[in-house]
């Protein structure tokens, strides 16, 4: 199997510290790499570097050569964000050249997933699967009514799509038939979705050979589709970049989940997951995702790097803690930070800015970033 990285997204809800110059991908974490050489590294079991696509904006360019021009990683870069349909239709045109009819897998570069050995396993059955011609997806088993994540409906059959193929690789895991992708819901609704045991988080994760979605394209986004093949006549050639520019700036904005997996008639199937997945979708879901760290210090002493203390504070920097519980702090400057009778904070220091944030509050920093753009 091949893979592509999505890495173009802007990652506001993580401001200060995810900038347009280094949003989140490109941020240490949730370890001691950055979350895009985590997601490289996750896959290598099944996937070497040399078969890994990572597509990025242009001004991104520059720092994910730096980070990964060591490595047989190809970097794709888009002259403008045109949401993950064009994205991925870009990148399939390259392996369609390259590996025909060989599975490709599209991660986003931002997740965190916990058990990689069952997370490997299960992408691998899912590339079987995807080799029939199949759209395959990875739906997460919920663990709470969550309001920040789409669901993906599933049933055991489904009119109008065959059952699943007789592979030996389906017997390991749980697989079912797509019913339809839903929009993030409010609490009542997602308490619902649990109780319901039919629905899963959409992980953004999918799988299917580079003609497969390349049909799909030309079947559900027509001008997406004569865009994508008159870059496809250039591949290769001198005129490729200028083509590239040239039609890239008039392709449509849409993202795969609506242009495609909502209209396609394929068989569409969803793997039932547990591999500890997370989205990694602000401050608190990184306090949440790293709180069940062995604690390492006392709260008194100073956290050099990362460490989760007796207090229940998620320390990524120089910290001191006095009476102090549950904050996240995040610094990348030399400055010592000091907390003193504090509870629940997100404090997150990046030179140029410090902000200081009620930690439930912490989805609502993207206000910040949308500030921050408006004013140049």
């Amino acid at each position: 199997m091949n893979a592509i990285i999505m890495a173009g997204g802007s990652g506001t809800r993580f401001w200060p510290a995810s900038r347009a110059s280094l949003p989140k991908q490109f941020l240490r974490i949730t370890g001691e790499r950055t979350m895009l050489e985590e997601t490289i590294a996750r896959i290598g079991p099944v996937v070497s570097s040399d078969r890994v696509s990572v597509i990025v904006g242009k001004l991104h360019e520059d720092i994910s050569h730096r980070l990964l021009g060591d490595t047989a990683v190809q970097v794709m870069v888009e002259p403008f964000g045109r949401n993950t349909a064009a994205c991925i239709g870009l990148a399939a045109l390259h392996w369609r050249r390259r590996d025909p009819g060989v599975p490709l897998v599209v991660l986003p570069a931002d997740h965190f997933i916990a058990d990689r050995v069952a997370f490997t396993k299960t992408l691998a059955a899912a590339a079987k699967l995807a080799a029939t011609g199949s759209i395959v997806t990875l739906g997460i088993l919920p663990t709470r009514p969550e309001t920040g994540y789409g669901y993906i409906q599933t049933s055991e059959t489904q009119s109008g799509r065959p059952e699943l193929p007789d592979l030996p690789s389906l017997k390991e895991v749980e697989c079912r038939n797509v019913t339809r992708f839903v929009e993030k819901p409010d609490l009542a609704t997602a308490i619902g979705y649990l109780e319901s045991g039919q629905y899963l988080w959409n992980s953004g994760i999918f799988l299917f050979t580079p003609e497969t979605i390349l049909a799909e394209i030309e079947a559900h986004l027509p001008l997406l589709a004569e865009g994508l093949a008159e870059i496809d006549e250039v591949i290769g050639r001198d005129e490729y970049q200028a083509v590239l520019d040239r039609v890239y700036a008039g392709l449509p904005s849409v993202s795969i989940d609506h242009g495609i997996m909502e209209k396609t008639r394929r068989p569409l199937y969803v793997i039932r997951s547990e591999f500890g997945w997370s989205d990694v979708g602000s401050w608190q879901a990184l306090y949440e995702l790293r709180r069940g760290e062995p604690a390492t210090q006392a709260a008194t002493e100073t956290a050099s790097q990362t460490s989760l203390d007796s207090g229940g504070n998620l320390l990524l920097g120089h910290v001191w803690t006095e009476d102090s519980r549950n904050n996240l702090v995040y610094s990348t400057s030399e400055r010592q930070i000091a907390l003193l009778g504090v509870d629940g904070l997100a404090i997150i220091d990046t030179g140029d800015t410090l902000m200081v944030a009620d930690m439930s509050r912490s989805q609502e920093v993207k206000l910040f970033a949308e500030r921050e753009k408006a004013g140049g």
